[in-house]
């Protein structure tokens, strides 16, 4: 999709304006619960992989139906949530009318979200929400990126599905040398943001952003390699791209 061309019908919104005044006074919100119909897949296809105790690299990006990861079969349920009002709708509230999607992860804990969460974050300048789904209830929290380091402890224990989600009034670092980019390859060795597709899922595209790169099909042995150290662990280890 070209650049000038990007842009994402938006529908009627329904939701209360104490959203908004609540992300931005205290950085982060609750939303309405993920309905059921929409959580119960990923609900099963995140406790299906949790089971198998992969590496944390293969529970990233497991809405890329292109991608190497621990939910393959079940990508495109994980981006139905992504890409659902119940999850959009409210984020525009907080975030704006012009949104793009560019990662998810299953947490085993919220614990697990690191500090430097923004360090790594391939936008410029940095602004985004972290869109965080309790996978037992699906209850929503909208998290500013900006200040999840001081936001940490309110995120709820268990496992979860989370999501990242930029203004596309940002722009997408695609250069594997970018800062965000560097740190990121040294916390998540098997992770290249910088080469993963990203979506537009809301309004339009005002900083010529890159829609194109990441939209191919793995190659024939995507399956990966496992580990001789590994085997029957579930710990399989993909090839690089």
């Amino acid at each position: 999709m070209g650049a000038a061309a990007a842009s994402f019908a938006r529908p009627e919104m329904a939701v209360p304006a104490t959203i908004a005044v609540a992300y931005r006074d205290a950085g982060w919100t609750a939303a309405s619960a993920l309905p059921e119909n929409l959580l119960a897949p990923v609900r099963a296809a995140a406790t299906a992989a949790l089971e198998k105790t992969p590496w944390p690299e293969l529970l990233c990006g497991v809405h890329n139906p292109f991608g190497r990861h621990a939910c393959v079969p079940d990508a495109w349920a994980f981006l139905d949530v992504a890409e659902s009002g119940a999850v959009l709708d409210p984020l525009e509230a907080v975030l704006g009318p012009d949104l793009v999607f560019w990662d998810s992860e299953i947490l085993p804990d919220g614990a697990l979200l690191s500090a430097d969460e923004a360090r790594c974050w391939p936008v410029e300048p940095l602004a985004g929400t972290l869109v965080v789904i309790a996978l037992g209830d699906g209850a929503m929290r909208l998290v500013d990126i900006a200040r999840l380091a001081a936001l940490r402890a309110t995120l709820p224990a268990g496992p979860l599905y989370v999501l990242r989600y930029m203004p596309a009034t940002s722009r997408y670092l695609r250069d594997d040398r970018a800062a965000p980019n560097l740190h990121g390859a040294e916390v998540r060795v098997l992770v290249n943001h910088a080469k993963q597709p990203i979506w537009l899922v809301r309004g339009e595209d005002r900083a010529g952003n890159d829609f194109a790169t990441g939209f191919s099909l793995p190659a024939a042995q995507w399956a990966g390699i496992t580990s001789p150290h590994a085997q029957g662990t579930g710990r399989e280890i993909p090839e690089e791209s």
